[in-house]
Parts: C-alpha cells; structure tokens; sequence
C-alpha cells in the first residue's frame, strides 16, 4: 500500500521538526508506504506541473492532495484554483489512484500580517479559502471522492492562534490536530 502526500509547505511541514509533520505522523501510525510531496511555497499550477512524475509515475493506491493557499496569498483566481484541483482529483482517477482532498486550515490575519508580508489583503485570503473550501466540498460529494476537512477542525477550537507558528503554518500541535482528523478518513478506507 502506498500513499503520496503532495502539495505546498502545509504538506512539506514549514515550521515544524522533521518528525512533527501530519505527514510524517501518518508514517510512523500507519503501516503502510507514505511518501511526501509537499514543497515550500508551491501553487496549485505547480503542482500540477509535477503531478506526472510526483503522483502517477509512483504508482499510490492514494494520493492525498491540498494546494491553493499560495495561489490565494499572490492573489490568483478562485477559478484558477478551483480548475487545477479539479485537474489534480480527475488526473488521479483515470490513473487509478484513489484521490483525497484535505481542506488546509484557514489563514489568521493578525498572526500572519506581524511574521509574513503585511502588504497582503489576508482577510481577502481568509474569504478566498472560505470560498474555494464550499466548492471544493461540493465537487467533492458530488464526484465521490473522499475529503478531509483541517479547515473546520481548525474553526471549531477555542485558542485557534495557539495552533499556529504564524498564522499560516500550523505548529506541532496543529500538525497532531491534522494527523488525527486525516487518521479518522484513512482508518475508514486503507
């Protein structure tokens, strides 16, 4: 059994020790080959660039995929977005790879304006990724491909900022939040 992880540094695990990661948790709790594709500061149209040599030519039984918050933080379009992933999920299946959507957390604007470039419209990011979220969600169901919702987990604590290094990255403890919410679909499907 193997599992590709691919996306940006949400994946990669910026910010975390190399251990502490919700890809590498998965790693140590599952017993199956779990390979990670997350690179820092990657787009949904990156990704797709290396979707061939990063999904299919490994051969998974499943890739899990979650990439947009970049596109978001430089302002591309929802459309964008939305079309890639799209692209990624179908790319998946005529592959026979069984694909899963994680939905990454959302974005918190005062901790991300004081560690990263307070130029950037993070509230405009926060409704983009809300907005991306409720399609992808649809698309989701609508297609019969299994989803894991970090964003809502996230939403649903009381000290949410207390998860996050920055505002975008999550710390170890986000990292904890994720594997466990990710392990609830996986223990359903592998």
């Amino acid at each position: 059994m193997k599992l590709v992880c691919i996306g940006d540094s949400l994946t990669y695990g910026y910010g975390v020790s190399s251990t502490s990661s919700w890809v590498e948790l998965l790693k140590a709790h599952f017993s199956i080959n779990v390979i990670n594709k997350g690179i820092n500061g990657d787009t949904t149209s990156g990704i797709l660039s290396r979707s061939y040599s990063d999904i299919v030519k490994e051969k998974p039984n499943y890739v899990i995929i979650m990439a947009g918050t970049n596109d978001m933080l430089m302002d591309y379009s929802t459309k964008l977005i939305k079309d890639n992933i799209e692209l990624l999920l179908k790319e998946a299946k005529e592959n026979n790879i069984t694909p899963i959507l994680a939905l990454q957390p959302p974005v918190i604007s005062p901790l991300a304006k004081t560690y990263w470039d307070s130029e950037i419209d993070y509230e405009k990011v926060a409704i983009s990724l809300l907005d991306y979220i409720r399609w992808a969600k649809a698309y989701c169901i609508n297609n019969n491909i299994a989803f894991v919702s970090f964003n809502i987990v996230f939403i649903n604590k009381d000290n949410i900022e207390a998860l996050y290094n920055d505002g975008i990255h999550p710390n170890s403890e986000g990292h904890k939040l994720m594997f466990n919410e990710l392990s609830k679909i996986l223990n359903k499907i592998i």
